[in-house]
């Protein structure tokens, strides 16, 4: 019997360097390369600066295009087994060609996190400031039992065509298990539905000591709205009391695709040093003595705090950034919701080896309970495979889905055709 097949289609090609959502796409592919199964990407983007390289990897990689019947036969051809959808944009582009060419694929969402909650958390945010300019507590802002979070998401476009994606598919992997208690209680989506995947590491050794490291770092992709928020925050307002307390300590912030507005911030004056992309995330963050990351909206789980965790970093981040990522267990680090609570926490853990070596000791737990590589990669797939042997069962449970998928498909499915049919049109009008 051939080895099973893997289609995905990623909204952009993967970068595990950039990102936390490529590094987890990457950890997702492995856990299917290493049961024997044949994987091929595929993307209408164009190419991404620090892409991963997916043919050493074995990865075959087709590109195709939106609106456009080619990928009718190229999938036809392909006749995947499981087709994965990398972001709901590209079920809602491609999830009715699957269905119509391919019905007996089983259908994966890759959430990576859920968009419209980090949308909505940041529409909270922007009226928190509008109301109050100089406010300095987000304690009231960060939790999934805001009472206006759910208002605010249930309201959105995008809420409705995110949530709307998950229904459509067989099964949508879900990064972090506060989403999952969101999408199951406030908007009644079934568990079955829903697969806790996190981020996954290997075990790691001992980094480097107190005494070995210095500085403190930031770090994430600055076309990631949270991030950039995040480095504003720091360098008006958390950074230069951070810097009052520590005049000789430093600030490295590095970031993929850094802006012009991004570098524009660099001032080695005030110990706040722009570096762009880092080659080797790991080795930056294992150079240094504390990560901040004091995000004020964003959703899903932070690959950077995990990077920390990795490298026996310590790490300074707010509810918003620990959220979903220790469960009951102690945080490897100090997590705060105001300015003051922020800039303490840092000070302390920068200058106090006790209290960095406390935090520290925390973090082997924690990885070895919840982010270990094999048993969460077993377990995704043998939610696969029992699926695949029992899809018609599994989909006759989920009316909802298939309701959804008949109406929007059709609507998606005629506005794909008209574009198709306008393109070719101009063409003959126009040739080139």
């Amino acid at each position: 019997m051939p080895p099973a097949h893997l289609l995905v289609i990623g909204y952009v090609w993967p970068e595990p360097r950039s990102s936390a959502a490529g590094g987890h796409i990457m950890q997702i592919l492995q856990a299917f390369l290493d049961q024997g199964w044949q994987v091929t990407f595929a993307s209408p983007a164009g190419d991404g600066e620090h892409m991963a390289d997916l043919a050493a990897q074995g990865i075959a990689r087709q590109a195709i295009k939106l609106n456009d019947e080619s990928f009718d036969r190229f999938i036809t051809e392909l006749n995947p087994d499981v087709v994965l959808f990398d972001r709901f944009m590209m079920e809602e582009q491609f999830g009715w060609r699957v269905e119509k060419h391919c019905p007996t694929a089983l259908r994966v969402l890759e959430t990576s996190d859920l968009q419209s909650l980090r949308d909505a958390r940041q529409l909270l945010l922007k009226d928190a400031l509008k109301a109050d300019p100089q406010r300095d507590d987000f304690s009231t802002l960060f939790g999934l039992d805001h009472p206006d979070l759910y208002r605010h998401m249930a309201a959105a476009d995008i809420s409705q065509r995110e949530v709307a994606a998950i229904y459509r598919s067989d099964l949508s992997l879900m990064i972090s298990e506060p989403e999952i208690e969101l999408l199951t209680g406030q908007f009644q989506v079934p568990d079955a539905l829903l697969h806790h995947c996190p981020l996954m590491v290997e075990a790691s050794g001992p980094g480097k000591s107190f005494e070995q490291r210095a500085h403190f770092l930031s770090i994430g992709n600055f076309r990631h709205a949270p991030n950039w928020d995040a480095v504003l925050w720091l360098k008006t307002v958390l950074w230069p009391r951070i810097r009052q307390r520590l005049p000789q300590a430093e600030l490295h912030v590095y970031g993929a695709y850094t802006p012009p507005k991004a570098t524009a911030l660099n001032n080695p004056a005030q110990g706040f040093r722009v570096l762009n992309w880092a080659e080797d995330a790991l080795q930056v963050m294992g150079d240094a003595r504390v990560a901040l990351a004091p995000l004020r909206f964003g959703a899903g789980i932070k690959g950077k705090l995990l990077d920390a965790m990795v490298c026996g970093t310590p790490s300074v981040t707010t509810p918003i950034g620990a959220e979903g990522m220790h469960g009951t267990l102690a945080w490897p680090g100090l997590v705060a919701s105001d300015v003051e609570g922020l800039v303490n926490a840092a000070v302390t853990l920068y200058q106090d080896e006790a209290a960095w070596q406390q935090a520290n000791a925390h973090a082997p737990a924690l990885l070895q309970a919840r982010y270990r590589y094999r048993p969460h990669a077993d377990a995704l797939l043998t939610r696969i495979d029992t699926l695949r042997h029992n899809l018609d069962i599994h989909r006759l449970g989920n009316f909802t889905g298939a309701m959804l998928r008949h109406h929007q498909h059709k609507s998606t499915q005629y506005m794909a055709q008209w574009i198709e049919a306008k393109r070719k049109n101009i063409e003959i009008l126009d040739p080139i």
